[in-house]
């Protein structure tokens, strides 16, 4: 007599792509592995990112001691806390933080032990991005740790008038804000900008600068120091906080 097996329920199906995504992305060869997760449970994916299997799973490939997995451990964080932030965001998913606590715990410390680590400047960013949202005191660190990695912000003057949109110019092309395209036009008007006093810096501008500094990483300090600064609109004048454009553009 034969007996027929139950059909696998959809959850089964989801939870054995997920696991088999996971364990392609640990092995650290497989960069497709990576990019298939953030579509599946960042992009609108159809894998839930409060599955089980998630956080704990990129917790334990950021925690790899092997210091010949730092790419892969410096992507797992990137993704855990792009995850956390935007689950925050949703309704579904806002408590997600708060019950998976030991695993948030884990990841922080893996990001800040490997922040502690990294030589390369942009890896240093990311790390440096995923402590924020890790941590999850503020939703616009994506935005502010890109403009230093990308060594430019696009913001729009405060004034309530409506100015047009703005460049924030900080690295080697220089330091200074511009209206229009620079990048197409060497035939602009640019405004120095005025960098923070690290004396004077406060609160997260001052907590990120000091980090960077302890971290050896003097580069990336100085560019917070503009990012903390004040830039001028080119077409009205006014000066205003780049921060605090930053973050008003994000929310």
């Amino acid at each position: 007599m034969t007996t027929n097996s139950p059909a696998p329920r959809a959850g089964d199906a989801d939870s054995n792509r997920l696991k088999a995504l996971l364990e392609r992305a640990a092995n650290g060869r497989d960069g497709q592995a990576w990019s298939d997760l953030w579509t599946e449970l960042y992009h609108n994916g159809s894998l839930d990112v409060a599955h089980p299997l998630v956080l704990p799973s990129l917790a334990d490939i950021a925690d790899m001691a092997d210091t010949g997995n730092a790419d892969t451990a410096a992507s797992a964080l990137h993704l855990s806390g792009a995850l956390l932030v935007q689950a925050d965001q949703r309704y579904e998913t806002r408590d997600l933080r708060h019950r998976s606590a030991p695993q948030v715990t884990r990841l922080l410390g893996a990001a800040n032990r490997w922040r502690q680590a990294t030589t390369d400047r942009n890896d240093y960013c990311h790390l440096l991005e995923a402590v924020l949202n890790l941590e999850g005191d503020i939703h616009w660190a994506e935005d502010l740790i890109w403009g230093v990695v990308s060594e430019e912000y696009e913001l729009e003057c405060p004034d309530p008038d409506g100015c047009a949109s703005l460049w924030v110019i900080v690295g080697e092309r220089g330091f200074f804000s511009t209206a229009g395209d620079h990048a197409l036009c060497d035939d602009i008007d640019t405004f120095p900008l005025h960098p923070a006093d690290p004396r004077t810096l406060e609160g997260l501008g001052r907590r990120l600068h000091d980090l960077a500094l302890a971290d050896g990483h003097d580069e990336v300090a100085r560019a917070l120091t503009y990012a903390f600064g004040e830039a001028t609109c080119p077409e009205c004048g006014r000066r205003f906080s780049v921060a605090e454009q930053i973050a008003a553009c994000s929310s």
